[in-house]
């Protein structure tokens, strides 16, 4: 073995041997943040590959698919489509989220024409008993999947009770779908019979069409959507299944979510970086003189500055490679027992199995050893820089990080990130937003040593003329205002582990906390009414019509009932269709039932019918008040004003609202979704829920009060930032081991300076002292500057990064308990570190403290 080499083990053993927690800190902190950001990729890869397979399997081998901008269109459409040059088979689809009794959770339902559907979509088709075959064609016959089998577990022979309106549908199971995806709950049922069975005669929701051998496939796409387009405008969509507007549309559903997971993931990795960079610094510091000594004897600089880097690259590679093993197993975990979505809900009905990815962990890899080799560039590169002679001797170890207290590089950083939080998103992603927030933690942390200089200079300062007079003042203040006076290095080092860790979790609680708040008041402003009633079901099946309307209308103390209705649209191709909803929306007063943002604009006399859209359609389809814009309603185009912006939390893909009487008129949809009571005064709300379960349809219906709602959606809530959570206490985690560490390193480097004050007769508890209050104004300055950093890191959060994310805004809110109770974590783990520290570097003789200098 080449001599070189065994010198760098020994070296790197030899260290590892003598400080093994500091080494294990900063190993822990990069796996930490490896597993985190691995685990969240490697989740969500599984849940959108097996989402889009879902999808997939449900559009078969269709060459083209035409949709209707609505849930539904007109059947005529379909002999046009089909009799069209090069069109070999079509395939009509009926498409709805089917209503089941006292469950949350809809059965989508595909009805479609056996015979047409073999050719296309075989896995739509289902596996009826030999003797049974007509059961593809029965009008009370339904085929489910694996996964709605084990849902809804009906009897042998017993019938599937769904709900349309307010009334129950029973249909006979008639076998399974042999070939649908795991997890995947979807029920197929003949097209005629689930036409009249759930009230959509003449009805389609796509047609699948198979196109001749030989037909040029984008060619004859581009010729049908511009057909289409012409006879019928904006009434359809062509696409190619699973093409790339297909595709985009799918991921951009959680891209946000899933971005900003990671981002918090690798807050963890950042902070196990500032490790890295203190626990090697320390290290050089601590070891500035052997390092001369090997410089004396014949290492060169090069030689040198290889041995640190392979120091941090070990760190790195360890941490990266139990982080990755660590993420798989995270990820295996959470999808068996949290599911694909992490609580967010973008990929209900799916249950994918987690895959190892080579590439991804390889990119994670590299990115584990890049963090710790950038970590530990800086204090190698000082080490062989420094010259020989003068590294040999004693009280050089303040000069060795000085270069770090340079000014510039660090408020160059700061004033770019501030230049940054003005640029637009990139991919709809706030990627400046997260770039700057790096920027500015790294000019922040730079500054550190500046900082601590200025400060404590002046505290010196201060402390030395109030106590010229005063012989008696105390002499361990005076040497612990002395030493962190003039070794702002060292001690920027320290603020730097506290800044970053705290900073960070600051931020991260403020801006959880905000939306929480935003939330809870959002919810008290937009239920005013005193009871909501809505079906015991989810899906849109369920509903009420007119005469179940009037009857709710007349019961006994309830001065005004809002009846509310919600369906889909889709505006553009390569986005998810945003909710319409319908309701009583006063266009004098908006205010009264939306959470209206900025100004409003009446409708004038002839002006198209008010409209009020949220946040989102301002930034993804570019909207603003005063503007005349259309969407389809019942076939056709029609033209509306937008009349205010509204913030709506509940769809991050858009919203519009418009007065229920507009929407009855123009669609003739008397049916409802949802309805708030009002009540009369001296009405007690029990009275009038007695009286509503006494209705004849009582049972499809459930009644909520505000607070009820209220407390649901804020358990949502916690389930869906539940990663957050972990995350943020993570964070926490890792603030006080690097606090912990950094201290520790500091102390245990500072032996012959303790050494030294022991022979000039300060005695072991005054040293302790010393540490104690030394500990206590680093981590107070940490702390302080901390907390600024944090606040400003989350008015880019909440200001720039959410809206850019999610398409809508909140009001800033302090966690006030959360902080104060770590920021009295850190202190104690600060002032407890350095007297535990101390008490192990005084705990041998003073003269061999110092022997070294003799």
């Amino acid at each position: 073995m080449p001599a070189n080499t065994r010198l760098s083990r020994w070296l790197l053993l030899g260290e590892w041997r003598a400080h093994p927690v500091r080494a294990l800190v900063a190993i822990a902190a990069i796996a930490i943040g490896i597993s985190l950001g691995f685990a969240i990729h490697l989740i969500n890869a599984a849940a959108f590959n097996e989402f889009s397979s879902a999808i997939k399997g449900l559009s078969g081998v269709a060459d083209v698919q035409v949709r209707g901008t609505e849930p539904f269109f007109d059947e005529t459409i379909y002999p046009l489509l089909a009799q069209r040059d090069g069109v070999a088979v079509a395939s009509p689809v009926l498409e709805f989220d089917a209503s089941v009794p006292g469950e949350r959770t809809a059965l989508k339902i595909l009805a479609v024409d056996a015979f047409r559907a073999g050719f296309i979509s075989p896995d739509l088709v289902g596996a009826p008993a030999e003797d049974k075959v007509d059961d593809l064609l029965a009008d009370d016959a339904i085929f489910l999947s694996p996964a709605a089998l084990q849902w809804l577990k009906p009897a042998d022979g017993a019938p599937l009770t769904l709900q349309v309106g307010v009334g129950q549908l029973h249909l006979r199971v008639a076998g399974p779908l042999q070939r649908a995806r795991a997890g995947q709950r979807v029920g197929v049922m003949d097209l005629g019979a689930a036409q009249w069975r759930f009230n959509k005669l003449g009805q389609l929701s796509r047609v699948d069409l198979k196109l001749r051998s030989g037909v040029n496939r984008d060619a004859f796409k581009a010729q049908l959507e511009q057909q289409l387009q012409r006879d019928y405008p904006g009434r359809f969509r062509v696409n190619q299944p699973n093409d790339e507007e297909q595709n985009s549309r799918n991921e951009g559903m959680s891209r946000a979510y899933r971005v900003n997971l990671t981002v918090l993931a690798l807050v963890a990795l950042f902070t196990g970086a500032f490790l890295v960079f203190s626990t090697q610094a320390l290290s050089v510091i601590r070891r500035r003189s052997q390092f001369a000594l090997l410089r004396v004897l014949g290492m060169d600089r090069k030689h040198l500055l290889r041995q640190i880097l392979i120091e941090g690259l070990s760190l790195g590679v360890a941490g990266s490679a139990i982080g990755i093993a660590a993420g798989y197993g995270m990820a295996a975990a959470a999808l068996h027992f949290m599911g694909a979505d992490l609580g967010a809900g973008f990929f209900s009905g799916v249950r994918p199995e987690v895959q190892f990815t080579p590439v991804a962990a390889a990119v994670y890899f590299a990115l584990g050893v890049a963090v710790a080799l950038l970590g530990c560039a800086a204090p190698a590169l000082d080490a062989a820089r420094a010259q020989p002679a003068v590294a040999l001797k004693s009280g050089t170890e303040e000069a060795a990080m000085s270069r770090l207290s340079r000014a510039w590089p660090s408020l160059a950083c700061i004033a770019l990130a501030a230049l940054l939080t003005q640029a637009p998103p990139v991919f709809e992603l706030p990627l400046f937003g997260y770039l700057s927030i790096a920027l500015l933690l790294i000019g922040s942390i730079a500054l550190m040593p500046r900082l601590a200089a200025i400060v404590f200079r002046a505290a010196h300062l201060r402390w030395s003329a109030a106590n010229a007079d005063r012989p008696g003042a105390s002499p361990v203040l005076t040497l612990t205002l002395s030493r962190l006076a003039n070794a702002s290095s060292q001690a920027g080092i320290a603020l730097g582990g506290v800044l970053s860790s705290f900073s960070l979790m600051v931020a991260m609680a403020i801006m959880v906390a905000s939306f929480r708040v935003s939330l809870d008041d959002w919810l008290l402003h937009i239920l005013p009414a005193d009871i909501y009633i809505s079906t015991t079901s989810g899906g849109t099946t369920a509903g009420l019509r007119p005469q179940e309307q009037a009857a709710i209308a007349a019961l006994p103390g309830v001065a005004s009932a809002d009846f509310l209705r919600v369906r889909a649209i889709s505006l553009a191709a390569a986005r998810p269709p945003v909710a319409l909803m319908a309701r009583n929306v006063d266009a004098a007063d908006p205010g009264k039932s939306l959470a209206i943002v900025g100004v409003t604009q009446m409708p004038e006399p002839g002006s198209p019918p008010p409209v009020w859209v949220s946040e989102a359609m301002v930034d993804l389809y570019g909207m603003h008040v005063g503007q005349r814009i259309e969407f389809p309603l019942n076939g056709k185009l029609h033209t509306f004003q937008v009349s205010g912006i509204w913030r709506d939390y509940a769809r991050p893909t858009g919203t519009i609202q418009m007065r229920l009487s507009d929407y009855r008129a123009i669609t003739d949809d008397q049916d409802a979704s949802n309805v708030a009571l009002w009540l009369k005064p001296g009405a007690k709300p029990a009275d009038t829920t007695q009286a509503l379960k006494r209705l004849p349809f009582a049972a499809a219906l459930e009644t909520s009060a505000p607070s009820d709602i209220r407390a649901m959606s804020m358990k949502i809530f916690d389930r869906s930032f539940a990663i957050t959570y972990l995350l943020e206490a993570i964070a926490i985690v890792i603030g006080l081991f690097g606090v912990a560490a950094t201290f520790s390193a500091q102390t245990l480097a500072r032996s012959k300076e303790f050494g030294m004050l022991r022979h000039v007769g300060v005695t072991r508890r005054q040293i302790l002292s010393i540490l104690a209050i030394e500990g206590g104004a680093l981590t107070a300055l940490g702390i302080g500057t901390g907390f600024v950093l944090g606040w400003v890191i989350s008015l880019i959060l909440v200001f720039i990064v959410n809206p850019q994310s999610f398409h809508w805004t909140m009001q800033l809110h302090l966690p006030w308990p959360l902080l104060g109770t770590v920021a009295g974590l850190l202190l104690a783990a600060a002032a407890l570190t350095a007297l535990l520290a101390g008490r192990q570097s005084l705990s041998g003789g003073p003269i061999r403290a110092v022997r070294e200098d003799w």
